[in-house]
């Protein structure tokens, strides 16, 4: 990697997590990231909060999210290519626009009681589609400002903001918020957080790689060939990609559509309980990806990686059961730990072992594949819950990954893989 960003001399010494933070535009880009993922947290809540206040039925909920989960899948495969060919962090400042406008457009709405179930659906394709370039974009940045030692900590950054503001910060502040006012307030709080982190990125500088020395740039399709092409023939990045897919299908949707109504019926405070459930999730994730960040990449990281998100899904069984909160809140804790540990691993594995000049588009491959069954998943579970307990729904999203995980690193040989591609 040859950039023109100027860097700080890295000691040897010190915390090896906050060795990114020398760095000027990592500083300022995770700061912007970190304020839009508080925002994403809050705007969670918010919406599911603001459909229940419109319609109380699981099947409207379904519909918003749904929309959600369709825009980032259908538009993540061309948010890769364009990851590959465009500046990564204009990409960035576009999305942040996109996010500012469509929220400020639901406060609207809701400030002057004109808001329907179908302008929360298209407000929130909108801000899938956008998602869907932010995350390619992201990931095909970081290693252009970083080198590439520092990428296990940059993703373990990351890996903590994301949880703490997303799943713990931000709920819990919209749950409060939401709970003492109206969804409107909470929706302009969050248009005012994804602002300031579009002012922070704007202050960044373009960043200006060496001149390659290839003059032209494929076509399009066959951009999205290669990126296609290396998946299925790389097996632990194929089958990992298989196994969330099938993941995603049965743990995302009772977590992002029933868990909201399961803390309304169960509590009597329901979007304050709701809020601090998924706060304790963040809070899980941000411990489970700074312990893996604050060391050496596991030996075995394939192994350590599926054996986290397959048996961290265990918990969830108790979350469809159980009517206490202490009880509930721990669960998701659990389930926390695990997934922000294995997705510190991931992250890191694709920015290792992937060349960069495809890492865009085959994270857009990461996100399409793995989220495909995003919007099914979101789709189907509000209906299936008239017919099937929730009880049952979430003891097959707490099961089904054990079995998925021990299928994946069999047929991809992963104890094989990861000792013959050691990346410590």
């Amino acid at each position: 990697m040859s950039t023109h960003v100027e860097t700080e001399p890295v000691s040897p010494g010190g915390w090896r997590v906050l060795a990114p933070f020398r760095i000027r535009e990592f500083r300022l880009l995770i700061a912007a990231v970190s304020l839009s993922i508080f925002a994403e947290g809050m705007w969670a809540v918010v919406m599911a909060l603001q459909v229940i206040e419109l319609d109380d039925d699981p099947t409207s909920l379904s519909l918003v999210a749904t929309c959600l989960g369709a825009g980032l899948v259908a538009f993540v495969l061309v948010g890769g290519i364009v990851a590959d060919r465009v500046d990564q962090r204009a990409i960035i400042i576009v999305v942040e626009c996109v996010n500012v406008v469509a929220v400020v457009f639901i406060a609207v709405l809701g400030t002057v009681g004109a808001l329907r179930i179908w302008h929360m659906a298209v407000a929130a394709g909108v801000l899938g589609i956008a998602a869907a370039f932010f995350f390619p974009a992201y990931s095909a940045l970081l290693p252009r400002i970083l080198p590439a030692e520092q990428l296990l900590a940059a993703n373990g950054v990351e890996g903590v903001v994301r949880p703490v503001f997303q799943r713990a910060v931000g709920p819990a502040v919209a749950g409060v918020l939401v709970g003492a006012t109206f969804p409107a307030v909470g929706a302009y709080v969050v248009a005012g957080l994804f602002a300031l982190g579009l002012v922070l990125l704007v202050t960044t500088r373009p960043v200006r790689d060496d001149p390659s020395p290839e003059a032209e740039r494929p076509h399009v399709m066959r951009d999205l060939r290669e990126g296609f092409a290396f998946m299925v023939r790389t097996p632990w990045l194929l089958w990992t990609l298989l196994f969330a897919s099938m993941f995603v299908l049965v743990v995302l949707g009772p977590i992002e559509v029933l868990l909201p109504f399961i803390a309304a019926d169960r509590f009597a405070d329901g979007a304050r309980a709701y809020g601090f459930i998924l706060a304790f999730f963040g809070v899980g994730s941000a411990i489970g990806a700074l312990a893996v960040s604050s060391v050496r990449l596991p030996r075995r990281y394939l192994s350590v990686m599926m054996t986290m998100w397959g048996l961290g899904s265990l918990p969830l069984i108790v979350v469809g059961v159980t009517s206490s909160f202490p009880l509930m809140a721990a669960a998701t804790f659990v389930v926390g730990v695990t997934d922000g540990a294995g997705m510190v691993i991931w992250g890191t594995l694709l920015q290792r072992r992937v060349p960069r000049s495809m890492l865009g588009r085959v994270s857009s491959l990461d996100f399409f594949v793995s989220l495909a069954f995003m919007p099914v998943s979101f789709a189907i579970v509000g209906p299936l819950s008239k017919v099937v307990s929730m009880e049952t729904i979430f003891a097959a999203a707490g099961i089904v990954p054990v079995m998925l995980a021990a299928v994946a690193v069999t047929a991809a040989r992963m104890p094989r893989d990861e000792i013959a591609n050691p990346l410590r």
